[in-house]
């Protein structure tokens, strides 16, 4: 799907909430606004970003089902973006990268320990902006969630270049790093709104299935874009040391030798590195694994009919659509 076609898209699922989606970006610029003109450019530069805010935007549709203060809702949509960029800001610390979203990383332009601080940071501001909602459970969850974050974050630092690992390892660690935000952003938002109970478990159970199939494209993509299209190696996961589901499909239909071991003991051989990418990019594989995350859609898709028809709910069932052909 070209760029342009994917704005397209996201603007005609965001129809429901464009003003309240405004709202959102309004509060990320005036939170950059504070008494210390370095660190008020630097959350402008990672506030302003050109980030398709999926995140916000699924609490928001999730809240839009029962009458509510929507003041609430849009402060839990922006505390979610603001934990999700702090992430961000701490993922490319670590994988040192220079670029994001076609801008420059803070750790690129200033070093590390400027950038984990700047992420601690705007993890804090998420904490205490969600604070503002009064809601003890809801607080509660995020807590929670920025534990599970932290928590998927050790488990790939830890298992990177294990062999040994298992499916099971991969799915709990997508759970942690990636779906735990997905979920937290339904549930919570559809408590705020006095959502009853049979329609919080259905929003948090589409919006996990949701954050694991949206992984699950992450990790293909790695595998069947191109350097030119995303700016990184084909198989980069794999060459730092990361097993995704396109790898495990590979190994299992794999009977020979097992490329990814040899690379992962060799890590220098590009050759080896070189052979194991393209056991793994095979159409069959990128096609079981497209299978997978399309049943996870199909899965969040049936939790969605416990909830009446509406705008909102359609814009929902659309997000599942873009999340299996999306470029990104």
């Amino acid at each position: 799907m070209e760029v342009s076609s994917d704005r397209e898209t996201i603007d005609l699922i965001y129809a429901p909430i464009r003003e309240r989606l405004s709202r959102v970006e309004d509060r990320l610029g005036n939170m950059a606004n504070v008494d210390f003109p370095f660190l008020s450019d630097v959350l402008s530069h990672v506030y302003c970003s050109s980030g398709k805010r999926v995140r916000p935007a699924i609490a928001l549709l999730a809240s839009g089902f029962h009458p509510h203060d929507e003041q609430k809702s849009e402060i839990m949509a922006t505390a979610i973006e603001l934990l999700h960029i702090a992430t961000l800001i701490h993922d490319d610390t670590v994988d040192e990268s220079d670029f994001r979203r076609g801008r420059t990383t803070i750790s690129s332009m200033f070093g590390k320990d400027i950038a984990v601080l700047v992420g601690d940071y705007v993890f804090a501001s998420s904490a205490t902006l969600v604070c503002d909602i009064g809601h003890i459970g809801v607080i509660r969850r995020f807590s929670e969630t920025i534990m599970d974050l932290s928590n998927g974050e050790l488990r790939e630092r830890v298992g990177i270049y294990d062999p040994e690992q298992t499916l099971d390892d991969y799915y709990s660690r997508i759970f942690s790093k990636t779906a735990s935000l997905f979920a937290v952003s339904g549930e919570s938002a559809a408590t705020i709104s006095g959502a009853p109970d049979k329609h919080i478990s259905a929003l948090r159970e589409y919006a996990y299935e949701l954050g694991m199939a949206f992984q699950i494209v992450d990790d293909i993509l790695d595998f069947e874009g191109t350097q030119e299209e995303f700016g990184k190696p084909v198989g980069s996961d794999l060459a730092h040391g990361v097993m995704t589901l396109p790898t495990f499909i590979a190994l299992d239909r794999h009977n020979g030798t097992n490329p990814v071991k040899a690379y992962f003991e060799d890590r220098n051989n590009g050759s080896l590195l070189e052979e194991a990418v393209d056991m793994i990019r095979q159409p069959e594989i990128m096609a079981e694994a497209y299978s997978e995350a399309s049943r996870r859609c199909d899965v969040a898709r049936d939790a969605l009919q416990l909830l009446p028809e509406s705008e909102g709910r359609r814009s929902l069932e659309l997000l599942l659509d873009y999340v299996v052909r999306r470029r990104r």
